[in-house]
């Protein structure tokens, strides 16, 4: 398991860089002989014409630590050399950012297969349970997690140990549950092509539903971030606000519990991403686990599925730092 290192160097060279590449923020880390992870640093994206110039400048910080290979988790379908970021626009292929580095191996994979990978490695004080269940041992588990975008990913039993499976969930369509939701995703219907998950659960999508509540409302919406949406002085003061996240809340049990039953999760679903641990307590009080169990003749099937929030900072890079020695 990789743990974080005590600030200061080492003196051998780090067996890896590895990196969790998102629509906003770029992290990074190097993975110590003894497994720990150190140099933990948040670039900005925008800061950075390209993926490369983004690890050149990381590795500019630490020039007598560099390691000649590195696990990237970029939020992006891995398919093939070429990769595309869904909510970035830095593109790039894959040999030709291991040439232009100098780096002997380079491994690419999605960020929420990285998260998946991370959920053997946490310690139970690196995940908040809410509400009931229990895990069982050997079954599959599904993580998910609103951020720039919204990820999706799950780990399943194989003879050789659990398997990560890289997939694009987050796109799938949104379903509402009421009638209130129906009203908002209806009004989205006429703005978008396609209304996916995505569209309401991650930070643009949590400014849409407060835009949707305002304009249903007739109010006027304010020009407002998704960080300030959920931050409970505007929540006091803004209705739609408080609405907006309560919704957001709600929709995530929707698509957690729509996640559960498609994979059989009884190893349990996991939310990561940056918005969520971030709500705290609010978040465990919230409609997330009501609506996830809410499935008709399957309620009780689910109420046995433990749900968490992944509490531990950068699960990403954990994720990939286990990779570091699979060949």
């Amino acid at each position: 398991m990789a743990r974080q290192a005590r600030k200061g160097g080492t003196a051998a060279t780090p067996l890896a860089l590895v990196g969790d590449i998102g629509g906003t923020n770029a992290r990074f880390a190097l993975v110590q002989p003894d497994g720990s992870l150190a140099r933990v640093r948040t670039l900005a994206t925008e800061d950075h014409p390209t993926l490369a110039d983004a690890i050149a400048f990381y590795f500019a910080k630490f020039p007598a630590e560099r390691p000649d290979r590195a696990v990237l988790a970029v939020a992006a379908p891995v398919t093939g050399d070429q990769v595309s970021m869904t909510n970035h626009p830095w593109r790039f292929s894959i040999a030709a950012l291991q040439a232009e580095l100098g780096l002997a191996r380079l491994r690419v994979i999605n960020d929420f297969v990285a998260n998946a990978l991370a959920i053997p490695h946490l310690a139970p004080a690196e995940r908040a349970q809410v509400g009931g269940g229990a895990p069982l041992a050997g079954a599959p588990a599904g993580v998910l997690g609103p951020g720039t975008g919204l990820g999706v990913s799950a780990l399943v039993p194989s003879h050789d140990g659990f398997v990560p499976i890289q997939g694009e969930g987050g796109h799938v369509t949104m379903a509402p549950a009421d009638a209130r939701e129906s009203a908002v995703l209806d009004l989205m219907r006429r703005r978008y092509a396609h209304v996916s998950a995505e569209r309401v659960l991650c930070g643009p999508g949590l400014v849409n539903l407060y835009n949707a509540l305002c304009e249903l409302d007739g109010v006027p919406a304010a020009a407002l971030s998704a960080a300030q949406i959920t931050d409970p002085r505007t929540e006091a003061e803004e209705p739609q606000a408080r609405a907006a996240t309560a919704m957001f809340c709600a929709m995530l049990g929707t698509v957690a519990g729509n996640l559960a039953l498609t994979l059989g999760a009884r190893g349990g679903i996991y939310i990561a991403g940056g918005i969520v641990p971030r709500l705290g307590a609010a978040f465990a009080e919230s409609a997330f686990r009501a609506r996830f169990e809410d499935k008709g003749r399957l309620r009780a099937y689910l109420a046995e599925i433990p749900t968490y929030v992944m509490t531990r900072s950068e699960p990403a890079l954990l994720g990939a730092a286990s990779l570091v020695a699979v060949r």
